[in-house]
């Protein structure tokens, strides 16, 4: 490896072991409750080298949110020739529910309640959705080639952002009742085809590619 390289693989490196650490406390002491300090203490880096990596404490719980972001817009941008939005991202989340996704909800019981034990972490996760939700409206839009002031794209991003927000949170309620990702899938596969069957009438065909 170049030096640059190597420089970067220990930025990552660094990176992750300053998550897996804050990741780690916040399960086990609770995310409001565990400080910055104690992060950096348990990583064995300064405080401030947390916060350069993670500049906002919510950061550190989700650090694959830009991921989550971006996720349903690219699924519609990369739809196959013939595949309408509402096919491709029905398709993109049952094989997400097959291969049990974190990025899907299957985060396990640990991550899950930490999530739901925090008001703070709750709210984050509302906007992470609302900004999937607006990146999946430019995406729509795009595809569409809608004029700036059309509406459409905006209230299809809605209607299909909800639906992916339900479905979501029925893996966390499952998860936190203390089923397993196996059986969890089993249950919620057949639920997203229904869910998703009702918004064919109105966006079967929307965005076709």
């Amino acid at each position: 490896m170049t030096v640059t390289g190597l420089r970067e693989a220990k930025k990552q490196e660094t990176r992750q072991l300053i998550s897996d650490q804050a990741t780690r406390l916040f399960m086990a002491k609770g995310f409001e409750q565990t400080t910055i300090a104690e992060i950096a203490e348990a990583a064995r880096v300064a405080k401030k080298t947390v916060t350069n990596y993670f500049p906002r404490k919510e950061d550190l719980a989700f650090d694959h949110q830009d991921e989550f972001v971006a996720s349903l817009a690219r699924t519609v941008a990369a739809r196959e020739p013939g595949e309408s939005a509402l096919s491709a991202l029905r398709r993109d989340f049952l094989e997400a529910v097959e291969r049990q996704d974190p990025v899907a909800g299957f985060a396990g019981p640990e991550f899950s309640r930490m999530i739901a034990d925090s008001p703070t972490l709750s709210v984050c996760l509302r906007g992470l959705h609302d900004q999937r939700e607006d990146a999946l409206a430019a995406a729509l839009a795009q595809a569409a080639g809608a004029a700036p002031e059309d509406i459409t794209p905006r209230a299809a991003a809605a209607v299909l952002g909800g639906v992916h927000r339900v479905l979501f949170a029925r893996i966390q309620e499952l998860t936190l009742a203390g089923l397993g990702n196996a059986e969890i899938a089993a249950l919620v596969g057949p639920e997203a085809a229904q869910a998703f069957a009702l918004l064919e009438p109105s966006l079967g065909d929307y965005a076709r590619a």
